[in-house]
């Protein structure tokens, strides 16, 4: 028998149990349309909410950086990695964000496994929301703190969790997610701030999925809230609606500075390409120009999710335009999802573990890139293959 015979089992259990993921190709720029595994589709999938993936100023500013700057960093941010880019980008984000400092990370995951060790350890306690995104599991396991999960954006949850067990720990962090990114809803931060204000704790917001979506022009989450000042650490990713790459931590100058400390992805992993942190200075000028593009994803949602519902699908708790179409079983989503792909749609199915067992779904991304007429073609998919396979009516 083979050292890794059990793998090979395992895959085939996947497979059995309509959990395998099957990773399609893309050939083409991200946008309301691409080229997946040679076909041309209606692209729902992707967390390009304001379509800047390919916008021509985006492409323009990485192209002229890697004229001016070359293309990889050459080392960590500590030691000979830091540019002027990166230097430029953080001043110009602190003040999108009405906060004294931020700093930048390779990725919205690195920010997260950066952040939380970096503030507490195993003499402490986080508690956590029990749908956090998985960075976050991760990040506080790295940190080595007791780890106490509260019921899902509630704050009655957290207190009780926090009287129950915050005098046994040296401090404590609360930490959420902005959006829920698999459901859409929108975590309850002025609530959760009232508690961490009550017993003192830090309170920390991973906003990958409302940056550039909540908030005026897209300044998230404490912007929506009017929380400025009140939030630790905020959490993003240039990822998503930034439409390029990267994460940041904005608050305070204090923490910002033990990050550049003791954030352990900029000690220990390259920085960000000089390209990336100017296509992304390039993404803040398009969203400090105009609200337009935050706003026509809006209205693309409310538009998408309102058609979905008359249809007679379940589109959940969400809040956002981000549209999960609720399944249920594994098997079905994954039918579906090839049955839309062969209606010229591609939208992933989503099953456990990045979903509970039994609440497997169809997650719809909509984009500012789609046209109302994108959205219609969508719709009339969903309901051929929702009426084929039983879903409506």
């Amino acid at each position: 028998m083979s050292k890794t015979d059990w793998i090979a089992q395992e895959l085939d259990g996947l497979k059995q149990a309509g959990l395998y993921n099957r990773i399609r190709t893309i050939a083409s720029p991200q946008g309301a349309w691409l080229t997946v595994d040679g076909k041309r589709a209606l692209n729902f999938c992707s967390n390009n909410y304001l379509g800047l993936a390919n916008h021509p100023q985006i492409v323009a500013a990485a192209v002229a950086a890697t004229k001016t700057h070359g293309v990889g960093p050459g080392a960590v941010r500590s030691i000979a990695g830091t540019m002027d880019l990166h230097v430029e980008l953080e001043q110009r984000l602190a003040r999108f964000k009405g906060v004294e400092a931020a700093i930048t990370f390779q990725s919205g995951f690195a920010a997260n496994l950066a952040t939380i060790p970096a503030l507490v350890g195993k003499e402490d306690v986080i508690f956590s929301d029990r749908l956090n995104h998985a960075s976050i599991i991760d990040g506080c396991r790295l940190s080595g703190a007791k780890i106490i999960a509260y019921e899902h954006n509630d704050p009655k949850s957290l207190e009780e969790q926090i009287k129950a067990n915050l005098s046994q720990f040296r401090r404590g962090l609360v930490v959420t997610d902005g959006v829920f990114s698999m459901d859409g809803d929108i975590a309850p931060l002025p609530a959760l701030y009232e508690v961490t204000k009550k017993y003192d704790v830090l309170l920390m917001v991973d906003d990958a999925h409302g940056e550039g979506v909540l908030g005026k022009g897209g300044r998230g989450i404490v912007d929506h809230f009017g929380l400025h000042g009140k939030v630790d650490v905020e959490v993003g990713t240039l990822s998503k609606a930034f439409g390029v790459v990267g994460g940041v931590v904005a608050g305070s100058s204090v923490i910002v500075e033990w990050l550049r400390q003791r954030g352990r992805p900029f000690l220990f992993s390259s920085a960000m390409t000089a390209p990336d942190a100017a296509a992304c200075l390039a993404a803040v000028d398009l969203l400090e120009e105009s609200t337009q593009l935050v706003d026509k994803l809006w209205e693309n949602g409310r538009y998408f999710k309102a058609g979905m519902q008359k249809l007679g699908f379940n589109t959940g708790a969400s809040e956002t335009p981000i549209t999960p179409v609720m399944l249920g079983e594994a098997p079905l989503a994954q039918q579906f999802s090839r049955d839309l792909f062969d209606e010229g749609v591609f939208a992933m199915s989503i099953g456990y573990p990045t979903v509970p067992q039994g609440k497997a779904r169809i997650r719809v991304m909509i984009s500012a890139a789609h046209e109302k007429a994108d959205l219609d073609q969508g719709l009339a998919a969903f309901a051929k293959v929702g009426k084929k396979l039983g879903v409506v009516n």
